[in-house]
Formats: structure tokens, sequence, C-alpha cells
């Protein structure tokens, strides 16, 4: 397990599907994904399986979120990890919505980065988001993410197209971020 503030980062489990499957079943939590269609329940236990069949890989790690008491409320992971270019893409979920904007995701990711750069050696971070997503912005900025480059009505939804923001942290940037107080931190990433 790896220990957060407010949540620990544990290994996924077969019986983290059925609350899988409602998340990526349900659109306002979808929105924000990348996923795009219905998952069946018998999908969402054949991806566990493959996820938990076997040990973890440097190449593509998966933890769930719990809260410090034990409540799984999501999930994250580093994947398509480069050993020679030492850097990974960061995705997170937090699929149990009364604990949005609550400090829960800026928490996995900082720890989920903390891990990264301390106990995995890699050199920089990136993620996607979308652009209209300005709470999750705002969180990965806390956490020292800053844009990178912006994909122009990269993604069709809802009717329109938006764009996708591509935004990257180099661990000493992270670790620059480390000696201040989050809300200091926060202001200053803020635009």
């Amino acid at each position: 397990m790896i220990e957060g503030r407010l949540v620990n980062l544990r290994a996924q489990e077969m019986t983290d599907a059925e609350r899988m499957h409602r998340w990526v079943n349900d659109r306002e939590v979808t929105r924000h994904l990348n996923t795009r269609y219905p998952w069946s329940l018998a999908a969402e236990e054949a991806f566990l399986r493959q996820r938990t069949g076997a040990p973890p890989a440097f190449n593509d790690l998966s933890f769930a979120i719990e809260t410090k008491d034990g409540t799984h409320i999501g999930s994250c992971g580093l994947h398509e990890v480069s050993p020679e270019d030492r850097q990974a893409t960061l995705g997170i979920m937090i699929g149990e919505k009364q604990y949005w904007s609550k400090g829960y995701g800026s928490d996995a990711v900082e720890t989920l980065l903390r891990f990264a750069f301390e106990e995995m050696d890699l050199h920089r971070i990136e993620l996607t988001v979308f652009s209209w997503n300005q709470r999750a912005i705002a969180s990965y900025r806390k956490c020292g993410f800053v844009e990178e480059v912006r994909r122009r009505q990269a993604r069709y939804s809802g009717g329109e197209y938006t764009d996708i923001l591509v935004m990257g942290v180099f661990r000493e940037e992270w670790q620059a971020g480390q000696g201040a107080a989050p809300e200091l931190r926060a202001v200053e990433a803020a635009p």
C-alpha cells in the first residue's frame, strides 16, 4: 500500500469490479474520461482479471484509491511507462461523486507522483484533460503540472468539439513545489 495524506493507493482486486462497473457506466463520471461507450460487467471483470492476474509491471501500473477508512472511491495509474525516457502517462478517476472537490483526487495524484519520482525514478509525468474541466486543471496545477500542449477541438462529445490539454511535470518541478504549503502552491500555479 502507498500512503497519502487523505488516501491510500492499493492493488486493484476482483472485488472492485462491481463498483468500477458502476463508475464507468455513470455518464457524469465518464464525461471527464476518454471512455465513450458503456461497459458490461463481464468486460470490467475481464479488464480487472488481466490487471490482477499477474504481478505489477513497471510499464503499466494501476491502483485502487481508498480513503483512510478503507472506502474504495476510484482508481489511478501510471501507463505507457518508458524506462529509457523515464516518463509515464498518469490517469485518475474518482468514481464516488460525493468525494469530488474535497481534495481526495489531488492527494491521490500527489501520492502517485511521489511514488513515480521517488520509487520508480521517473523524470517526467504527463496527463491529458478536457479544457472545460477547470476543477481537474486546478487540481493538476496544484500538484505541479503545467500546460504543455493544447490539442484544439480534439474531442467530439455532447454535440460539440472541445480542446484537450496535455499537462506535464518534471521531477525537479514537483520537488520544488514540495517545500511550499499546498495553499501557496495553488496560488502560485493559478493563471
